[in-house]
């Protein structure tokens, strides 16, 4: 998962996320209605297993693992997210990054990569491609693309009002967050 998708989930969030294997496999025992043996089907593990790991007996390996936490991700505070989304799309977000910028604009001025910390409030829009984006599948740079798109309008050319020429490229992220959605 990139700094993107990350920054959306975590403003998707009232509360923290379980960390242990057995916390996780309570959360999802909670969706199959106590079921270890539908829990079981539905990650491709046997029932012994589901209950070994509830007991907190082992850890899973890197493949069951990755499968444990996609679910406990994708099961998380459904109502939360569905209203942060509303929200966002209604409203817009604020964006706080820290990252490297390249440009291409009008002679006379630099199209060095430079490291700029920039906070911006965007509006719903951007927030629908964002999650449209990420709900299809798009790579980290496709993301980043309708970051830099965004930003290149609303920051850099000041919705329009100067900069008339200008590109920009949003490269190595260092932080991001995301508030207000």
């Amino acid at each position: 998962m990139g700094e993107i998708d990350e920054g959306l989930e975590r403003a998707e969030r009232t509360k923290p996320i379980p960390q242990s294997t057995a916390a996780r496999m309570r959360f999802l025992l909670k969706g199959t209605r106590g079921s270890t043996k539908a829990l079981a089907a539905e990650l491709g593990v046997s029932q012994r297993t589901v209950q070994r790991w509830l007991k907190g007996q082992g850890n899973p390996k890197p493949a069951a693992a990755k499968k444990v936490e996609q679910q406990v991700r994708a099961k998380w505070q459904p109502k939360v997210k569905r209203r942060v989304r509303s929200a966002a799309a209604q409203r817009g977000f604020m964006l706080h990054v820290c990252a490297n910028f390249g440009f291409s604009s009008a002679a006379g001025s630099t199209d060095d990569p430079r490291p700029r910390t920039i906070t911006q409030r965007m509006p719903g829009e951007v927030a629908q491609q964002l999650y449209a984006a990420r709900d299809a599948g798009a790579s980290q740079a496709e993301q980043e693309r309708i970051l830099a798109e965004a930003l290149r309008e609303h920051y850099f050319k000041d919705n329009g009002r100067r900069a008339q020429g200008l590109d920009v490229e949003l490269n190595d992220i260092a932080w991001m967050d995301i508030e207000g959605l």
